[in-house]
Protein backbone atom coordinates (compact mmCIF):
# COMPACT_ATOMS: atom_id res chain seq x y z
CA UNK A 1 0.00 0.00 0.00
CA UNK A 2 1.41 3.56 -0.88
CA UNK A 3 1.54 6.45 1.66
CA UNK A 4 -1.88 8.37 1.55
CA UNK A 5 -3.90 5.61 0.17
CA UNK A 6 -5.34 4.43 3.31
CA UNK A 7 -6.49 8.15 4.37
CA UNK A 8 -9.95 9.18 3.99
CA UNK A 9 -10.55 11.99 1.37
CA UNK A 10 -10.92 14.75 4.12
CA UNK A 11 -8.02 13.90 5.33
CA UNK A 12 -6.33 13.41 1.61
CA UNK A 13 -7.46 17.03 0.99
CA UNK A 14 -5.56 17.92 4.21
CA UNK A 15 -2.29 16.14 3.06
CA UNK A 16 -2.39 18.36 -0.29
CA UNK A 17 -2.89 21.26 1.63
CA UNK A 18 0.63 21.03 2.49
CA UNK A 19 3.18 18.40 1.74
CA UNK A 20 6.27 20.40 3.13
CA UNK A 21 7.18 22.17 6.56
CA UNK A 22 10.15 24.34 6.58
CA UNK A 23 11.82 25.06 9.77
CA UNK A 24 14.08 28.17 10.29
CA UNK A 25 17.89 28.42 11.47
CA UNK A 26 17.15 28.52 15.36
CA UNK A 27 15.22 24.94 14.89
CA UNK A 28 17.54 23.54 12.59
CA UNK A 29 20.31 24.29 15.04
CA UNK A 30 18.62 22.61 18.00
CA UNK A 31 17.51 20.01 15.78
CA UNK A 32 21.55 19.28 15.02
CA UNK A 33 22.61 19.22 18.48
CA UNK A 34 19.81 17.22 19.79
CA UNK A 35 20.87 14.24 16.87
CA UNK A 36 24.45 14.44 18.10
CA UNK A 37 23.63 14.56 22.01
CA UNK A 38 20.79 11.59 21.40
CA UNK A 39 21.38 10.03 18.08
CA UNK A 40 17.79 10.38 16.97
CA UNK A 41 16.71 11.00 13.77
CA UNK A 42 15.12 14.57 13.59
CA UNK A 43 11.49 13.51 12.13
CA UNK A 44 11.58 11.38 15.59
CA UNK A 45 12.22 14.78 17.67
CA UNK A 46 9.90 16.95 15.69
CA UNK A 47 6.96 14.65 16.56
CA UNK A 48 8.19 14.23 20.03
CA UNK A 49 8.72 17.96 20.54
CA UNK A 50 5.18 18.46 18.34
CA UNK A 51 3.67 16.61 21.48
CA UNK A 52 5.48 18.23 24.22
CA UNK A 53 3.54 21.96 22.51
CA UNK A 54 0.87 20.26 22.26
CA UNK A 55 0.68 19.51 25.83
CA UNK A 56 2.21 22.96 26.41
CA UNK A 57 -0.60 25.45 28.03
CA UNK A 58 -0.83 28.36 25.52
CA UNK A 59 -0.82 29.45 21.94
CA UNK A 60 2.20 29.27 20.09
CA UNK A 61 3.02 32.37 18.29
CA UNK A 62 2.55 31.33 14.61
CA UNK A 63 4.31 34.28 13.28
CA UNK A 64 7.70 33.65 15.48
CA UNK A 65 8.10 30.74 13.18
CA UNK A 66 6.31 32.29 9.50
CA UNK A 67 9.87 32.73 7.48
CA UNK A 68 11.67 29.90 8.59
CA UNK A 69 13.46 28.43 5.12
CA UNK A 70 16.58 26.96 6.64
CA UNK A 71 15.30 23.10 6.67
CA UNK A 72 12.98 21.59 4.48
CA UNK A 73 10.68 18.30 5.36
CA UNK A 74 8.43 16.60 3.75
CA UNK A 75 5.41 16.22 5.91
CA UNK A 76 4.95 12.49 5.60
CA UNK A 77 8.28 12.00 6.86
CA UNK A 78 7.76 13.84 9.66
CA UNK A 79 4.56 12.58 10.70
CA UNK A 80 5.43 8.75 8.95
CA UNK A 81 2.25 6.45 9.83
CA UNK A 82 0.82 8.55 12.53
CA UNK A 83 -0.42 11.22 10.18
CA UNK A 84 -4.01 11.42 11.15
CA UNK A 85 -3.05 10.95 14.62
CA UNK A 86 -0.85 13.93 14.64
CA UNK A 87 -3.52 15.73 12.43
CA UNK A 88 -6.56 14.85 15.06
CA UNK A 89 -4.14 15.61 17.88
CA UNK A 90 -3.94 19.25 16.24
CA UNK A 91 -7.33 19.43 15.16
CA UNK A 92 -8.24 18.54 18.78
CA UNK A 93 -6.20 21.43 20.35
CA UNK A 94 -7.49 23.81 17.68
CA UNK A 95 -10.67 23.45 18.67
CA UNK A 96 -9.78 23.87 22.33
CA UNK A 97 -7.81 27.02 21.60
CA UNK A 98 -10.84 28.62 19.86
CA UNK A 99 -8.59 28.94 16.15
CA UNK A 100 -10.03 28.01 12.64
CA UNK A 101 -9.77 23.99 12.07
CA UNK A 102 -8.74 25.03 8.44
CA UNK A 103 -7.02 28.34 8.08
CA UNK A 104 -5.18 28.07 11.33
CA UNK A 105 -3.81 24.30 10.97
CA UNK A 106 -0.98 24.51 8.98
CA UNK A 107 0.63 27.65 10.88
CA UNK A 108 -0.26 25.87 13.60
CA UNK A 109 1.57 22.75 12.91
CA UNK A 110 4.05 24.65 12.03
CA UNK A 111 4.18 26.65 15.20
CA UNK A 112 3.69 23.43 17.44
CA UNK A 113 6.76 21.84 15.96
CA UNK A 114 9.10 24.82 16.17
CA UNK A 115 8.20 25.41 19.38
CA UNK A 116 8.34 22.11 20.35
CA UNK A 117 11.73 21.29 19.10
CA UNK A 118 13.16 24.51 21.22
CA UNK A 119 11.22 22.96 24.39
CA UNK A 120 12.79 19.50 23.55
CA UNK A 121 16.26 21.24 23.27
CA UNK A 122 16.02 22.59 26.96
CA UNK A 123 15.04 19.18 28.36
CA UNK A 124 16.15 16.56 26.45
CA UNK A 125 20.01 16.36 26.97
CA UNK A 126 20.97 13.04 26.51
CA UNK A 127 18.97 9.99 25.46
CA UNK A 128 18.31 9.19 28.73
CA UNK A 129 16.11 12.39 29.74
CA UNK A 130 13.42 10.31 27.56
CA UNK A 131 12.44 8.22 30.04
CA UNK A 132 11.52 11.17 32.22
CA UNK A 133 10.18 13.65 29.46
CA UNK A 134 7.75 9.86 28.97
CA UNK A 135 6.89 9.50 32.77
CA UNK A 136 6.10 12.97 33.01
CA UNK A 137 3.64 13.46 30.02
CA UNK A 138 2.15 9.52 31.35
CA UNK A 139 1.86 11.36 35.10
CA UNK A 140 -0.58 14.65 32.84
CA UNK A 141 -2.43 11.87 31.31
CA UNK A 142 -2.88 10.23 34.70
CA UNK A 143 -3.89 13.62 35.85
CA UNK A 144 -6.26 14.63 33.18
CA UNK A 145 -8.09 11.05 33.12
CA UNK A 146 -8.70 11.71 36.83
CA UNK A 147 -9.90 15.29 36.07
CA UNK A 148 -12.00 14.20 33.91
CA UNK A 149 -14.11 11.64 35.33
CA UNK A 150 -14.48 13.71 38.55
CA UNK A 151 -16.03 16.74 36.01
CA UNK A 152 -18.35 14.13 34.98
CA UNK A 153 -19.31 13.17 38.39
Amino acid sequence: MTPGTDINPKERSERTVFNRIHIGKETDQRLRNLKARTGLTPNLLCRLGFCLSLAEPGIPDAQLFADGNAREFNRYTLTGQWDSFFFALLRERLNQDGLDLESDLEPQFKAHLNRGVMLLSQRLKNVADLASIIAEAQQRASLSNVNAKASRA
